[in-house]
């Protein structure tokens, strides 16, 4: 009689999730023509408000006592 050890049994799931996830991978749809539209709209944007971006880089450059490299982490006087 042959026991299932713990690394057998992980390797296994391991493989049977990996292939649930390249399966599901085969079933996301591109996007048509006709939703790209919407897609596009601002609203969808991360900043999604021009003006609202920019009051909210110029508080962060107040509080930093630095400008720029608002996508990156990291900067200012290094107090975290």
């Amino acid at each position: 009689m042959r026991f299932i050890t713990k690394t057998t049994l992980s390797r296994a799931v391991l493989a049977v999730s990996a292939l649930m996830v390249l399966a599901g991978c085969g079933l996301v749809k591109p996007v048509q023509p006709w939703e790209k539209g919407t897609l596009a709209r601002p609203e969808m944007t991360f900043e999604g408000d021009k003006l609202d971006a920019k009051f909210t880089e110029h508080i962060y450059g107040s509080k930093e006592g630095a400008s720029g490299g608002a996508g990156v982490g990291g900067g200012g006087c290094g107090c975290n």
